[in-house]
């Protein structure tokens, strides 16, 4: 079996408050559809509509798409910038 790592490359991302819909629609503007459900964010991604709950990082990919991570994975797979 062989064993990749992932390339180092600088995402963009946002965490979804609940209350943050302009920062969110200002971020994800000229992006895919999205639009909201009650407290929750759904986003039209490469792979179809997926829900972004509150405290959920929507994430700008490598070829501009926009798409919900769990907190957890996030701070997991990513750290801050400086």
């Amino acid at each position: 079996m062989a064993k990749y790592r992932k390339k180092p490359v600088v995402i963009e991302g946002v965490q979804w408050t609940g209350r943050n819909v302009k920062e969110i629609s200002e971020f994800m503007c000229g992006g895919r559809s999205y639009w909201f459900s009650g407290k929750d964010l759904m986003i039209e991604t490469l792979e179809g509509n997926h829900r972004a709950n509150i405290g959920d990082f929507i994430i700008k990919g490598v070829e501009k798409e926009f798409y919900p991570c769990k907190p957890d994975i996030f701070r997991k797979t990513y750290e801050a910038v400086k």
